[in-house]
């Protein structure tokens, strides 16, 4: 690996410079009291919530209603809430040396670490997006086929929803518009509820940490892929170039943390309850893994009630949408950081147009792979995660040196227990890795 001198901070958002962001114009705005808290918390509000929210993607969704079918209420739901300070961790660090160092996190792996690393980076990054986006659309189209939409239909609306984000001009106004998209992932918590979950059974969970005994052998599995959702490598290059188009700086490293801290916890709620959805349904399903997301909806209407699964549906379609906005928006920034193109949202689509045809491009190939006849649909879903499991071990490693370089960070450098924790992380995930790796073999 190779070491360079400390980076200059450099602009990336594409405004002009003598100009504020709509983010400081609002902190600046002389507000007094609760409006004045109204206010920042409003403008403080966009990377880390939507890098969180977004990592309760369709293939997540599906996964974690899998578990819950799989295992019921039992080792997954005090697992998931374990998760939250790690993904904040994580999220924080990203966040950080974005705003410090004002360049995205693809150019800084090749700078430090060569070529190799650096186009390893953004190779498999591009891999595992394409199989997360295919994830989204089966998510988006099992949604909208509750409609009465045949499947093709279904994929090219989600096509042209989601595509038509690029035509909306600048990133504040992009955030904001996904942000009301990621308020509507609440609608698990309301069919959550429609479940009556045992409560007793939930806290029983976080003494027991039960397994049934005849799926102790897939285990690892499920975990693996609920570690890889919620530390998805996306969100790592995600965040932190949406941190740098907004015009975080290491000013607002407090704003930023506060921000990511409300995802993560957000987050990992809304996961549980979706595990919850799942539970109820423990012993309807048979071989969940060889069926369709459509499956889960009509065993929900079944079970439950047709407004649960019409309501599961739809969220089922937000969650992709939302994901399909986040994780192609990671591979433009990506693409765009390795290349040197304008990378930035404030760009239009004229001033800008490989980052655009990187983020339209891989939605298109992501919308015709789902097409293809036969596909083991929720396999793919829980697949991408555990793979995102693996893909992530080696951009940790790197996020760690990286914001514990003082001539990179400066005094906002990774302190003793900041690098140590964060090498604990990418240990458990090469613990877990090797053993399913092992496992399958």
């Amino acid at each position: 690996m190779t070491q360079t001198k400390s980076l200059p901070v450099s602009s990336a958002t594409g405004e002009d410079s003598t100009t504020p962001s709509k983010f400081h114009a609002i902190l600046a705005h002389q507000r007094t009291g609760w409006r004045r808290y109204s206010w920042i918390l409003w403008a403080l509000l966009g990377p880390g919530m939507l890098a969180m929210i977004g990592d309760n993607d369709a293939g997540g969704v599906i996964e974690y209603a899998v578990t819950g079918i799989q295992f019921g209420i039992g080792l997954f739901i005090p697992l998931i809430l374990c998760l939250a300070p790690l993904t904040f961790t994580i999220q924080e660090m990203t966040m950080r040396l974005s705003a410090v160092t004002q360049i995205g996190f693809t150019k800084l792996v090749f700078r430090h670490f060569g070529r190799f690393f650096g186009y390893y980076s953004l190779a498999t990054l591009m891999i595992e997006n394409l199989l997360t986006l295919m994830t989204e659309f089966i998510g988006m189209t099992a949604g909208l086929m509750m409609m009465g939409l045949p499947l093709w239909g279904s994929d090219l609306l989600s096509l042209l929803l989601v595509v038509s984000l690029a035509i909306f001009t600048g990133y504040w106004t992009k955030e904001r518009l996904a942000l009301f998209v990621s308020a509507l992932n609440a609608v698990f918590i309301l069919v959550a509820f429609l479940t009556h979950p045992s409560l007793s059974a939930v806290a029983h969970a976080f003494t027991a940490w039960s397994i049934p005994h005849h799926l102790q052998g897939s285990v690892i599995w499920f975990v693996v892929a609920t570690v890889g959702n919620a530390i998805a490598p996306w969100m790592i290059f995600f965040q932190g170039s949406a941190a740098i188009d907004k015009g975080i700086t290491a000013k607002e490293l407090r704003l930023g943390r506060i921000d990511t801290l409300i995802g993560s916890l957000v987050q990992v709620f809304i996961a549980v309850a979706i595990v919850l959805c799942g539970a109820v349904l423990y012993g309807h399903i048979q071989n969940v893994a060889s069926v369709g997301p459509t499956a889960i909806i009509h065993a929900l209407s079944s079970n439950v009630g047709r407004t649960a699964g019409i309501l599961f549906g739809f969220g089922l379609f937000n969650a992709g949408f939302l994901a399909s906005i986040t994780i192609s928006l990671s591979s433009s920034w990506t693409v765009a950081d390795a290349f040197g193109f304008a990378r930035s949202l404030n760009d239009k689509i004229s001033t800008a147009p490989k980052f655009y045809a990187v983020y339209i491009g891989s939605l298109v190939a992501a919308a015709a792979a789902i097409l293809v006849p036969g596909l083991p649909l929720n396999f793919i879903a829980v697949l991408s995660q555990a793979l995102g499991a693996m893909v992530m071990i080696p951009i940790l490693l790197f996020l760690v040196i990286l914001t514990s370089n003082r001539e990179i960070m400066g005094n906002y450098a990774n302190g003793g227990f900041q690098r140590v924790w964060g090498f604990t992380i990418a240990l458990v995930l090469i613990s877990l890795t090797v053993t399913l790796v092992i496992q399958t073999l």
